[in-house]
């Protein structure tokens, strides 16, 4: 289907938008406990993270964001719906690692090819402490075995779509998580 075609794919609401955002505020809670006292970095995955990010930063208290510092980092590893099994760097970090308390935010870990790339990377440029947290994981499709410190929702092995993640650039900006097909 060309991009700027306006026909979509049969899209099945699997998480609603008022129970992805109360997950979000739920986990944000855990995250301001957790990092108390720290002055934490967070690291999103480019593209899928972004919205989730940005919305666990909405939620978290003016002391704890007065601290904290934020990077997103580029990895791509589909051509469409499928994983190529290759991960290439299209953007790397800026702000330094090297002492910081580091959490990676990811929209979804499938795989754990991507996250797996990037923790490596992370714990290689000497960070003092390195978590994860994803608002979907896909344990099914689990090929490395990467730590989730924090999760959203557990779902299915079906290809998602909506708050970050896409089918080809596409249905991004969707506030509710959809199955194609």
């Amino acid at each position: 289907m060309p991009r700027n075609s306006l026909e979509t794919p049969a899209l099945r609401v699997l998480i609603e938008r008022p129970q992805v955002e109360q997950r979000i505020g739920e986990m944000a809670q855990m995250l301001a406990a957790d990092y108390a006292g720290s002055a934490p970095l967070f690291v999103g995955l480019l593209n899928g993270a972004v919205q989730f990010m940005m919305a666990l930063m909405d939620h978290l208290p003016e002391e704890l964001l007065a601290r904290l510092d934020y990077d997103f980092v580029g990895v791509s590893s589909y051509q469409g719906t499928e994983n190529t099994g290759q991960i290439e760097l299209t953007k790397d970090l800026v702000v330094e690692v090297a002492g910081r308390d580091v959490l990676v935010v990811d929209g979804i870990v499938d795989t754990g090819r991507s996250l797996d790339f990037v923790m490596t990377m992370i714990e290689s440029r000497h960070s003092l402490s390195l978590r994860a947290c994803t608002l979907l994981d896909k344990g099914a499709r689990r090929e490395f075995p990467v730590p989730i410190d924090y999760c959203g929702f557990e779902i299915e092995d079906t290809f998602v779509v909506g708050y970050g993640m896409d089918c080809d650039q596409r249905y991004r900006a969707l506030r509710h998580i959809a199955a194609i097909g």
